[in-house]
């Protein structure tokens, strides 16, 4: 068996390392001229770290990123409002969250694919059935083939475009601004997570180890985002010095602007020997944390359910009837946090302040676990 897979983020790549280890031959096809640099970091939740750690990358001993052993809820001005049990839980799950830069993670999946040819410059725009196997065409004209299609290019998936047709892109009316940056403060624990809680606006503020941190912010906005970094110093005036200090400290090419979307949830991800992983099958908002994460369950449930049949396209719909109904909760989940975070109106606000600060720690445990439900596949 031969898979394609177009696109090199964290979920195209797992795939990959998943497939190979299963003894699958693999040819990823990504449409940048080279590997990105940028793109600020991201979040490694319990159940991803678990599943790359199954396929022999062990993000705690990799020397990328920092372990989190602290995460934290604050007011705008800096002022705790609640501590999350990252540490517990990640000791009941058995295996730690990792704020990383999202270049150093891709970087240390690409070099876990040892020979495995990746194709730069390779922009996909189309696919076809040939008798039992499928074809897919370049911008440029090349065109390969393999047995099946794995379509992980993200929330613009030109794969998911061919299959399903053009879809409305659902947009939540707020803008995210994403960057790392060498950083530290006494407000910013080792090893810690803050996230500062306005109104219509957040924070985060992550550490990622070796002096480096990762930011984001939000604000709602009425239009398309056009401003600089000294209007984004503005919508956080007033807030903790950290919050100001790690943003003037940020190169302004640095900070990417990204808007607040996802689409309808797809329930067939799947068209005879093609498939999506990530967010192209499920793209989500990133109030849970769980975009990357989950793309990363679903590299590894692709594999187990490729290599324990006989057919591959019975294997590619078993992949998604197991993955369809978590990642539907993912996706609903993220959209409900994400109204309650983003709310404007103050006292409103402060009510759900309040709720946070004093619920039960079984419910947040439980809220908790149930984003990062996975069991490795025997």
């Amino acid at each position: 068996m031969k898979v394609l897979v177009v696109g090199t983020g964290v979920g195209g790549l797992t795939t990959a390392i998943a497939l190979r280890r299963r003894g699958i031959e693999v040819e990823l096809f990504e449409a940048a001229s080279e590997p990105r640099t940028s793109g600020g970091g991201l979040g490694i939740a319990c159940n991803a770290t678990k599943v790359l750690r199954a396929l022999g990358v062990d993000l705690s001993t990799a020397g990328v990123g920092r372990v989190c052993d602290e995460f934290h809820l604050r007011t705008p001005t800096g002022k705790p409002l609640r501590e999350l049990p990252i540490r517990s839980v990640a000791d009941e799950v058995g295996t730690p969250l990792v704020n990383v830069r999202r270049s150093d993670l891709t970087t240390l999946l690409r070099n876990s694919l040892g020979d495995t040819p990746i194709h730069y410059g390779a922009e996909v725009v189309r696919y076809d059935g040939v008798g039992d196997s499928v074809s897919i065409t370049c911008a440029d004209g090349r065109s390969y083939t393999g047995d099946v299609l794995v379509g992980a290019d993200g929330i613009n998936s030109a794969i998911r475009a061919q299959m399903v047709g053009q879809e409305r892109v659902n947009d939540y009316g707020y803008v995210c601004w994403i960057a790392a940056a060498p950083f530290e403060h006494p407000s910013l624990p080792a090893g810690g997570a803050v996230h500062y809680w306005g109104n219509g606006q957040r924070f985060g503020l992550m550490d990622i180890g070796g002096g480096q941190a990762y930011w984001w912010g939000t604000k709602n906005v009425a239009r398309r985002w056009s401003g600089t970094k000294g209007d984004i110093l503005q919508c956080f005036a007033g807030w903790a010095n950290e919050v100001l200090d790690v943003i003037s400290r940020t190169p302004e090419s640095d900070i990417a602007t990204v808007p607040a979307q996802d689409r309808t949830f797809l329930e067939s991800w799947g068209d005879g020997p093609v498939t999506l992983v990530g967010d192209a099958a499920h793209p989500m908002l990133t109030s849970l944390s769980q975009g990357g994460s989950s793309s990363i369950e679903d590299g590894y449930a692709l594999a187990h359910h490729l290599a324990a049949g006989t057919e591959p396209v019975a294997g590619l719909r078993a992949y998604e009837r197991t993955r369809r109904d978590h990642a539907r909760w993912l996706v609903s989940a993220s959209r409900r946090l994400s109204r309650l975070e983003q709310l404007e109106n103050p006292i409103v606000a402060r009510l759900r302040d309040l709720a946070f600060r004093y619920a039960p720690m079984s419910i947040v445990r439980s809220q908790i676990f149930a984003a990062m439900r996975f069991e490795l596949p025997a």
